[in-house]
């Protein structure tokens, strides 16, 4: 946990402990379920015993309309474990946010004191729960965990990533570096969270405009315990786009500069051509016209292409339909 983020004072009389359900949202992951829910048993079997978390504390299993076999295994492993293990089916897949959402919506409903939401490969590290509970204990309404670096990444993803949060700074939407959804949110966080209506849900840059008591903690981030990244290239690019357009307007803004740009060179094109005229060197100005058409028709077409991504957005968010359907729940 980072010195700055620590509470002022250790000493201090934590918070009792709390009844914690962690949320994992799960796409075609039946190849990992049964080794995530074995360690998983064992983080809350060895925070009970330790005292840090209250006894009826759970696992809460988020099935995003999985085409494999997850339902199934939620469903053996709430047999095999009714009071750890809970189930919620979404109807159809809605993507990663929706169905992170949606768990953390119906751990509200059960009445849990904080959520822990991971995902389902056991990338983000267990053992750093117990950090995280503390800093809760501690005062913390929201929770981070950060990875303490990049090395299992490669060097593409790796540049890519810190781009992306640059990117973000720069457009001043409020991110956590190196934070994905391994989080702890209390409930005084989640019934917060509750009141956010739209439908493009960027959870990164939503928790941390919440406001509230935040602490970090860092780890090291592994490899998947089994199965295949439900993220590659396109989902991560449609992921950026998401976070940018959900969150900041300065893309149209950059639009009306582009199109003062697009005039000057105009004005600096039409100048050169009417001394090329004069001058009776005409033809010159052929291969500076034709550049001048491909960059303004670029301009023209990356404009459009902007302005068009928030007019979906907008027309996503006024037809209202509900961010996800629960089929079932156990």
């Amino acid at each position: 946990m980072s010195n700055e983020q620590k509470t002022s004072d250790t000493c201090a009389e934590l918070r009792e402990a709390p009844t914690i359900a962690f949320v994992i949202p799960c796409y075609n992951e039946e190849d990992a379920l049964q080794a995530t829910a074995s360690v998983l048993k064992s983080k809350l079997q060895a925070l009970k015993d330790a005292n840090q978390i209250a006894s009826d504390s759970s696992v809460v299993f988020v099935d995003d309309g999985s085409s494999d076999k997850t339902w199934e295994v939620i469903s053996s492993l709430h047999d095999e474990s009714s009071d750890i293990f809970h189930g919620v089916k979404l109807a159809h897949n809605r993507g990663h946010q929706n169905a992170l959402f949606a768990g953390l919506m119906c751990a509200l409903e059960s009445n849990v004191d904080a959520v822990i939401s991971m995902d389902a490969d056991l990338q983000d590290d267990p053992n750093a729960v117990d950090e995280m509970i503390l800093a809760y204990r501690q005062g913390a309404e929201i929770v981070y965990g950060v990875r303490d670096n990049r090395d299992t990444d490669t060097a593409f993803k790796r540049g890519t990533a810190h781009a992306f949060y640059s990117m973000m700074k720069w457009l001043g939407t409020e991110t956590v570096p190196d934070h994905a959804d391994y989080r702890l949110m209390s409930r005084v966080a989640l019934q917060a969270l509750s009141q956010y209506r739209e439908s493009n849900l960027f959870l990164r840059g939503l928790v941390p405009s919440l406001g509230f008591k935040t602490a970090k903690v860092f780890y090291k981030r592994g490899v998947r315990v089994a199965g295949e990244s439900k993220y590659p290239l396109k989902k991560m690019i449609s992921f950026a786009v998401e976070g940018v357009t959900s969150f900041s307007t300065k893309p149209l803004t950059m639009i009306t500069g582009l199109g003062i740009f697009s005039v000057f060179v105009g004005i600096i094109m039409l100048i050169y051509t009417l001394v090329s005229v004069f001058s009776g060197h005409a033809v010159a100005g052929w291969g500076s016209m034709m550049c001048s058409m491909w960059i303004l028709g670029g301009f023209i077409l990356l404009s459009l292409g902007i302005t068009g991504e928030y007019i979906a957005k907008i027309y996503i968010e006024v037809k209202e339909r509900p961010r996800y359907i629960v089929e079932k729940r156990i």
